[in-house]
């Protein structure tokens, strides 16, 4: 009887390991990343139509998160990000970016729960609202001089409703005059709380310390830059050829 007790309760424990272990699993391998070619949508377009498109998105579960833009004029791009459940409208966020900047969506990293960061791009600090309301105290708080050179933006957004938490601008720095250069995101990834950004940086990319770095060749440069989570910091920041 003791013996059947204490199997009882070893078979149980073991249970229940296995299933904090699948958990663990699901947590751990949950995220979903996409960068990929930015497509139009507007909010009031179906998931279907949306979804046709081929842009980037991400799908967990019964959940789908497009981000792209919209051409509010012959020449401007807004911003336009979505979330179907079950096929079904949750919300859709036309306001980050409202100025004649000609700013597109084309990334997005979510791990299922509370973790949502966007890629954006901006051309340049145009008059009106744009991400420099979510930046400030952020690793780079806006485009920089000079205007015309794509670079990007991430920011940290509540997957419930699409709200900005924060976000910063990423971008290359021209060491002879300081003025914004390209950079285009093309890989995401999560280590804890750390955000993994790879780009293609233009001459040249920056250092942790926002500085521009000394490189040879051509460009652009493989670069990699590893945010905090809250992305107030880069903690780590390389490129190929460069120093």
């Amino acid at each position: 009887m003791i013996y059947h007790r204490q199997l009882s309760k070893c078979l149980g424990f073991l249970f229940f390991s296995i299933v904090l272990g699948s958990d663990l699993a699901i947590a751990q391998n949950g995220v979903q990343s996409s960068i990929a070619k930015s497509v139009t949508f507007s909010c009031d377009n179906s998931e279907a139509t949306i979804k046709a498109k081929n842009g980037p998105k991400v799908v967990i579960g019964q959940s789908t998160i497009y981000i792209g833009y919209q051409q509010v004029s012959s020449r401007n791009k807004d911003p336009r990000i979505i979330r179907f459940d079950n096929g079904v409208k949750k919300w859709c966020r036309s306001d980050y970016e409202t100025t004649n900047d000609d700013g597109t969506g084309y990334g997005l990293l979510w791990d299922g729960g509370s973790v949502l960061y966007g890629i954006f791009s901006s051309t340049g600090s145009q008059t009106g609202n744009d991400f420099r309301r979510y930046a400030n105290g952020r690793w780079l708080s806006s485009y920089g001089s000079g205007g015309g050179a794509k670079i990007s933006v991430i920011a940290r957004l509540n997957p419930t409703n699409g709200d900005v938490y924060y976000a910063t601008f990423l971008s290359a720095k021209k060491a002879n005059d300081g003025k914004t250069n390209s950079l285009v995101v093309t890989k995401l990834s999560l280590n804890g709380t750390n955000l993994t950004v790879q780009a293609d940086s233009w001459w040249t990319p920056r250092r942790a310390d926002r500085n521009s770095m000394t490189c040879i060749d051509s460009s652009p440069y493989k670069y990699t830059a590893i945010f905090t989570g809250d992305l107030t910091k880069v903690t780590s920041a390389s490129a190929v050829k460069c120093s």
